[in-house]
């Protein structure tokens, strides 16, 4: 059951895991490892698990009549926490209602393991209470209030569903709202997914990486449709480059570019960019994970804001997700949204949309604390002899372009790159510098 504002009533969640595989010549390998490694689509892993310990309880399995033509596979019951707090009707056994409407299906023989358990999959204890699966919708429906900007308060999901939004802080954009904001299972998803959108309605049509980006991205844009033209630098120099292109008749899908960007922290001038883009007819999609909407406000510049919620959205750098937002006052909007009512599909795994919304509850309170830490940080270093140079958005040249797109309230973000005098010195430094290290940002312990 659904009510009226989109929260599912039912306690009973129904997952249907589907595996499938896909097969092809080895002579294709090369093709189909650059999809698995640029694409951003797949199986997380608690999607993983999830469907492992069910094949292995012998719940993903299911024996056909041949002259039936379809198969059906029993959905699995999600418990509502661990076995000490479950009554028989959360246990998908031979006494279960749905062991029973299975098995009487002409040709389907249901099968359990030897002791009758249900896989169930929970949330980590650590959050006070066990959440079951179907919370999960509610759970993405908080997720994209929040990044809508309509959910800023730390409450619990069920008090985060019943609160007024907050329209006025919905990204101040005529006409946006939450059915505007698209989650997917990681951020490089989202931008693969946007710009394959685009080609949809646009053609086959050469894109723009405008900036130093996330390699991937680049990837996306160089080995997806016809290429891009690769504006590394980022620099005023390289616009007047695509403005001469434009004016000699070239043609462009988009400009992709990040705000600011990494690792250098590079601020894109958006409004001659959005200018360039009016008058040459491309579209514009920022990602604004490194700025994040709390201290930046990008959206009027893009078509398309495109964020990895795996960073500081999550911040406990545990979960993977992506968003894509569209501008309802984009010239393409149109477009994207009858090309995504066609072509999107939702694939967030159900227990990642329920860490996402649990760890996303204080992202308000712990950007702030990230600001303020980072930039004391930058401080400190700048003030030091040993340091060549320090890469922050309020201290780099571009300055002025972030500042346009800063919020009242925002400030400069969590990322900073810093070098030295010498390979030497930067080892020491790194070495001694007591923080754990990763190939990773946005989380909410220090990380290099």
């Amino acid at each position: 059951m659904v009510a009226p504002d989109g929260r599912i009533k039912d306690n009973e969640a129904r997952l249907r895991p589907v595996i499938s595989a896909v097969l092809f010549p080895r002579i294709h390998f090369k093709v189909a490892k650059t999809y698995w490694q640029h694409s951003g689509d797949g199986i997380s892993s608690r999607r993983a698990e999830f469907c492992h310990k069910a094949f292995d309880d012998g719940l993903l399995l299911a024996s056909i009549d041949e002259n039936r033509e379809h198969s059906i596979v029993g959905s699995l019951l999600v418990g509502k926490g661990p076995r000490r707090y479950q009554n028989g009707r959360s246990s998908y056994s031979p006494r279960h209602t749905q062991y029973h409407r299975l098995k009487d299906q002409p040709g389907v023989k249901v099968i359990t393991s030897a002791e009758g358990k249900e896989h169930v999959q929970f949330v980590e204890e650590r959050f006070g209470r066990n959440l079951d699966m179907s919370l999960a919708t509610n759970a993405k429906l908080a997720v994209r209030r929040r990044i809508a900007g309509a959910l800023t308060a730390d409450v619990e999901l069920h008090e985060a569903l019943r609160m007024t939004e907050a329209r006025a802080l919905m990204r101040r954009v005529q006409n946006f709202s939450e059915d505007d904001v698209y989650l997917y299972s990681t951020g490089m998803s989202a931008i693969f997914n946007i710009h394959r959108t685009l080609m949809t309605f646009r053609g086959d049509l050469k894109s723009i990486c405008y900036g130093f980006p996330y390699i991937d991205t680049l990837k996306v844009l160089e080995k997806w449709g016809p290429g891009c033209l690769f504006y590394g630098h980022g620099s005023s120099a390289d616009l007047d480059n695509l403005e001469q292109r434009c004016n000699g008749g070239e043609t462009f899908l988009a400009l992709f570019c990040e705000f600011p960007g990494n690792p250098l922290l590079k601020s894109p001038d958006l409004n001659r960019i959005r200018s360039l883009a009016d008058r040459f007819d491309f579209a514009v999609v920022i990602d604004e994970t490194i700025g994040n909407f709390l201290n930046v406000h990008v959206l009027p510049f893009a078509d398309v804001v495109v964020s990895s919620l795996t960073k500081v959205f999550s911040g406990d750098s545990n979960v993977m997700g992506g968003s894509a937002i569209l501008n309802p006052q984009g010239w393409y909007y149109q477009h994207i949204r009858k090309a995504m009512d066609e072509e999107y599909e939702d694939t967030l795994w159900p227990e990642d949309a329920i860490f996402l919304e649990r760890n996303s509850r204080d992202f308000v309170s712990r950007i702030e604390r990230i600001n303020v830490n980072a930039e004391a940080i930058c401080l400190a270093l700048r003030a030091s002899p040993g340091v060549k140079d320090v890469y922050y958005p309020k201290f780099n040249h571009s300055r002025p372009f972030y500042d346009k797109c800063r919020n009242p309230n925002g400030g400069y973000g969590g990322l900073l790159s810093v070098t030295f005098h010498s390979t030497a010195e930067a080892v020491t430094f790194f070495d001694h510098l007591e923080t754990a290290k990763g190939p990773s940002l946005g989380t909410n312990f220090t990380i290099r």
